[in-house]
């Protein structure tokens, strides 16, 4: 009877971090995976593959970091917010590279879905790259497949 009249309050949550470029980068990653509603294994692992070889990460750093970027993700602005800290901190070279890395990470359950290219389109195109380098990105992730 007490529980009810006096509910016991929940710990508040751990603070998320501040966005920087690798919190960006794993977010979007992780929102290319999510697109399709359907956040498979594979997609973890590419993910984890791709945060480790940009940061120079062990795998269980990786894995935490896109822990992370999860929960990031979940409660952060959105893509368009994400894109302009890697618009400021990363090259346009860089920026090329992690749109192969996002197509990849689309491409790693071995489907193709409409709504993780719409959501790569929205990215890239946040990223500032250009049209021809889109398609691009675009025909070399599906010559991989």
């Amino acid at each position: 009877m007490f529980e009810r009249l006096f509910p016991r309050r929940k710990p508040d949550p751990k603070p998320l971090p501040q966005p920087n470029a690798q919190l960006a980068l794993g977010a979007l990653l992780v929102r290319v995976a999510l697109a399709d509603k359907n956040y498979q294994a594979s997609e973890v692992g590419q993910i984890d593959k791709i945060l480790a070889a940009t940061f120079d990460l062990k795998p269980l750093e990786a894995a935490k970091l896109r822990a992370t970027c999860e929960a990031l993700e979940r409660h952060a602005p959105g893509t368009p917010e994400f894109a302009q800290i890697l618009r400021d901190e990363v090259a346009y070279s860089d920026r090329r590279a992690l749109a192969d890395a996002m197509w990849s990470v689309a491409l790693a359950d071995g489907e193709r879905d409409e709504g993780e290219e719409l959501q790569l389109l929205a990215i890239e195109t946040a990223l500032g790259l250009t049209d021809a380098d889109i398609v691009a990105a675009r025909q070399n992730a599906l010559e991989r497949k």
